[in-house]
């Protein structure tokens, strides 16, 4: 055995001492680029003589330096050193010092050790400690390259658990970490006096290259004797540690995208509301104000049409940009919609949120825009907890608050900044403004906030008819809202089918009651869900079923809890049967069906005809005119088409 030992060592000194056929010695290097790629064993060779160490040749590479070093060293791998007696009774006692390495084991540790490890300093934390546990090492230090700056981020963890951290730049060729992140070759050092860090226990010092799949991304430094015949090894947890280090800088860069709209640059909608959360929890933590500003760019789709989307582009980023450079750094801003950009500003009253907004509209009108000229905006504000606790009230309020802004216009050049705190949430000018915000969410609002609408619409207490309408009006245009492509639809349906009734010469009070249910036709659709409502081209299967069922809807739960109401119900609920038999929701016939739902049916049809819908252009009133004479006596009563025909071109055409 001792015979195997001896020649194992004879042939290790030998290829560590032999020298080229230029007389200089092969460098270390070499051999341990070879380990990286070879299995990796624990030599333990007998020592060499000092006279063998004497005769060994200097080389250039601080690792390959002073071979006859190294070869003693490997040769004592085990043995105990202490470099620094004042703290070698803290860092090792007698047992662990002499403990041998089980490096296999080291590997399963690290391996095992970093799962769910979801950041870069967890990463650095655990390596360390690792290492001091296993290898008894005196520190581990992470250096991380920053491009930017050109240089290397140093951080250092000791035996005693104290960090430190230094910057070391890409020029100094000179310290041996730039010459091994350079040269991307494993660096040794005799002693750790190149990090300049005071107190330091002496040692050795082992720099390793953090190689990834893009290139050298910094270096790993280990604080230990005796690693040189396990270099191969430490290389290997050293690129496993960049393999780990790219993955997280990837990931972090993948969620950024994610969460960042690419036109300005802002968070994107869902990134929005993520930040909002975590702030109103926050505020409610910490019992502050916390206010959102909403921005809408007014006649976007003007500028789109007229200028194209590029001009329309343009603007949009004048108005992020703008944002960008007057918001604080507590403050985040993200493009809640097409044209809308909201801001969350932490710990931040009303008050202070109109001052900023104000000065946002001021130098917003102060940029001309190339065929557009000053960028105006309409801005609405609501506050954390004035206005509501509930961030998806407090952003419908915001928004709400924005298009009565919008309503009102400008005053000397300047938007109306309008905060939600200034408005009773169900007054007439509200509810209205409530039927855009609708019209514009990115987001479907649910079920709750349509039960609240409907149940303040009904224990409303009705005080006289033109009450009533107002109140009609107000709902109507909030369903009509839900579909931007069917605006003023009930408006319309209701003024043609006030007509018919009148030119059959229906009574005033049931011309004044078909008017009314024709305004409130399509309220079952507030039950709707909005990717059915929206959907650009035909319902098909399940969706078309869903979409059938709001005259129910609006029939049973809008129009039967409210008494004064109840006399609608005829209207609203048989509105699309057909004479023949074919429509719904009951299959009625001819005389069966309702004759203010017969006029309403026909009233509703030749508006959905003449309007824009996303899959087409609205139709002439002779085209639908024409559709109309075809179907009738089968989808709608023969006498009221001819009748509407007849007055059809008397009305304003305008949807």
């Amino acid at each position: 055995m001792n015979e195997n030992k001896n020649k194992v060592s004879e042939q290790v000194k030998s290829k560590v001492l032999k020298k080229d056929s230029t007389g200089t010695t092969n460098p270390l290097s070499k051999r341990l680029n070879s380990l990286n790629k070879t299995n990796l064993t624990n030599l333990n060779p007998a020592k060499t003589t000092k006279s063998e160490q004497k005769e060994s040749p200097k080389t250039s590479n601080p690792i390959s330096s002073k071979t006859s070093s190294i070869v003693a060293r490997i040769n004592d791998f085990n043995t105990n050193k202490t470099a620094n007696r004042m703290y070698a009774g803290y860092m090792n006692t007698a047992a662990s010092a002499h403990r041998v390495v089980d490096y296999s084991e080291l590997v399963y540790s690290l391996n095992t050790l970093l799962e769910g490890k979801t950041s870069v300093h967890e990463l650095f934390t655990a390596v360390h400690e690792l290492f001091l546990e296993k290898i008894n090492s005196v520190f581990t230090a992470f250096g991380v390259v920053h491009e930017q700056s050109k240089c290397l981020n140093i951080k250092l963890f000791n035996s005693f658990g104290s960090t430190y951290s230094s910057k070391l730049m890409l020029s100094d060729d000179s310290n041996p970490i730039i010459q091994c992140y350079k040269s991307g070759v494993p660096v040794y050092q005799e002693n750790n006096k190149f990090l300049n860090i005071p107190y330091l226990q002496a040692s050795s010092a082992y720099i390793f290259p953090l190689h990834s799949i893009n290139g050298c991304n910094g270096v790993m430094i280990i604080g230990k004797d005796s690693l040189e015949n396990h270099i191969g090894l430490f290389s290997f947890i050293a690129n496993y540690c960049a393999l780990f280090m790219q993955n997280m800088e990837l990931l972090e860069q993948t969620n950024k995208y994610a969460n960042t709209d690419t036109l300005t640059g802002l968070y994107t909608h869902r990134g929005f509301q993520e930040i909002l959360s975590v702030e109103l929890k926050k505020a409610s933590e910490n019992e502050s104000d916390l206010s959102i500003i909403m921005l809408d760019v007014n006649n976007i789709s003007k500028i789109n049409r007229e200028l194209g989307h590029a001009k329309g582009d343009e603007v949009i980023k004048l108005l992020a940009e703008k944002v960008k450079q007057n918001i604080r750094s507590t403050d985040k801003a993200g493009r809640y919609g097409g044209d809308e950009i909201a801001i969350i500003l932490p710990e931040t009253s009303t008050a202070d949120a109109k001052y900023l907004a104000e000065y946002i509209t001021y130098c917003l009108s102060c940029c001309f825009v190339d065929d557009v000229g000053p960028v105006k905006v309409s801005v609405g504000i609501a506050t954390y907890p004035e206005c509501s606790k509930d961030q998806e009230k407090l952003l419908i309020l915001a928004e709400q608050a924005m298009y009565i802004s919008q309503a009102k216009g400008y005053k000397e050049g300047m938007s109306a900044i309008i905060s939600s705190a200034d408005y009773n949430f169900w007054d007439d000018e509200a509810l209205n403004s409530f039927a855009e915000v609708v019209a514009k969410r990115h987001s479907q609002l649910g079920i709750d906030f349509g039960e609240e609408l409907l149940h303040k619409f009904n224990n409303e207490q009705i005080v006289s008819h033109n009450h009533l309408m107002e109140l009609a009006n107000s709902l109507a245009s909030a369903i009509d809202a839900k579909d931007p492509y069917t605006k003023g639809h009930s408006t319309s349906v209701s003024r043609y089918s006030e007509a018919l009734a009148r030119a059959i010469n229906l009574p005033e009070d049931e011309v004044q009651r078909i008017k009314l249910g024709a305004l409130l036709h399509d309220v079952g659709k507030i039950g709707i869900p909005e990717n059915v409502l929206k959907k650009p081209g035909k319902l098909e299967g399940e969706e078309w079923e869903i979409m059938k069922q709001h005259p129910v809807i609006g029939a049973e739960k809008v129009l039967a809890p409210n008494d004064a109401l109840r006399d609608l119900i005829p209207i609203v609920k048989y509105h699309h049967e057909h004479v023949d038999g074919s429509g719904y929701p009951e299959n009625l016939k001819g005389e069966n069906i309702p004759l203010a739902a017969r006029i309403v049916a026909v009233a509703d049809t030749f508006h959905a005809l003449i309007s824009d819908r996303p899959y087409r252009k609205g139709m002439s009133v002779e085209k639908a005119c024409s559709i109309l004479k075809d179907g009738a006596g089968k989808l709608w009563d023969s006498d009221l088409v001819r009748q509407f025909i007849s007055i059809a071109p008397s009305l304003s055409t305008s949807v």
